[in-house]
């Protein structure tokens, strides 16, 4: 897939309401209280945490003005079309710090807790019911044997699907409001993941914490 980039400079006209809950102070839980596991194959697990960032409706807003987004443009059937998202990465390559100490100090924790150095984080802005992603399996630099991804989940819920690779019942959860959902084992090989369009839904901030060198 060769994939070009493009700025989105203005983002102003997005409507935000969010909850009271996600009001609260900016920060997330390093006890991991309530976390659970669920094993989906032997070899693949998921892990669930609702509501671990606290003030993730501030987060948003934040977010939302500081990165600097981007709409890629893939290959895609010998064509060039922009995604259906937008889309900003962050390094520990990058010239400077990453702009919320609170996401800074989750990946840390995440860091530790799964012990892997995870060193990207890559968020996806969904601007409303359109905007999705399809069927994957995230591919980190290297092929590690066991990877592990983290996802941080902003703004309005949104169904988030896993399935069997290559198709098979799915399992669904309704990520946003601060929720923590971490994809291990041989979830990236054996299974896949997609956020599907839908008819109608206010935006959402997809915060992905990765290890490796960072992506293409």
């Amino acid at each position: 897939m060769f994939a070009t980039r493009e700025r989105v400079r203005c983002l102003d006209a997005v409507q935000w309401q969010g909850s009271l809950f996600g009001l609260s102070d900016m920060a997330v839980d390093a006890t991991f209280r309530g976390l659970t596991r669920r094993d989906l194959d032997g070899r693949s697990w998921v892990d669930y945490l609702p509501n671990w960032l606290g003030g993730s409706d501030e987060v948003f807003g934040l977010l939302l003005g500081s990165m600097p987004w981007m709409n890629r443009r893939v290959r895609m059937y010998d064509r060039m079309l922009p995604e259906p998202r937008l889309s900003s990465w962050w390094t520990m390559s990058s010239p400077r710090p990453f702009p919320l100490d609170v996401i800074s100090e989750a990946r840390e924790l995440l860091s530790v807790r799964y012990d892997r150095y995870l060193d990207s984080i890559g968020c996806n802005y969904y601007r409303g019911g359109p905007d999705s992603v399809a069927w994957h399996g995230d591919k980190l630099p290297g092929n590690p044997e066991q990877p592990v991804v983290a996802i941080v989940s902003v703004g309005t819920r949104r169904p988030f699907l896993l399935r069997p690779t290559g198709g098979g019942q799915s399992i669904r959860f309704e990520l946003g409001g601060g929720d923590l959902l971490v994809m291990g084992g041989q979830s990236q090989i054996d299974w896949q993941h997609c956020v599907p369009k839908v008819s109608h839904s206010g935006p959402r901030i997809s915060i992905t914490f990765r290890h490796g060198a960072p992506p293409p």
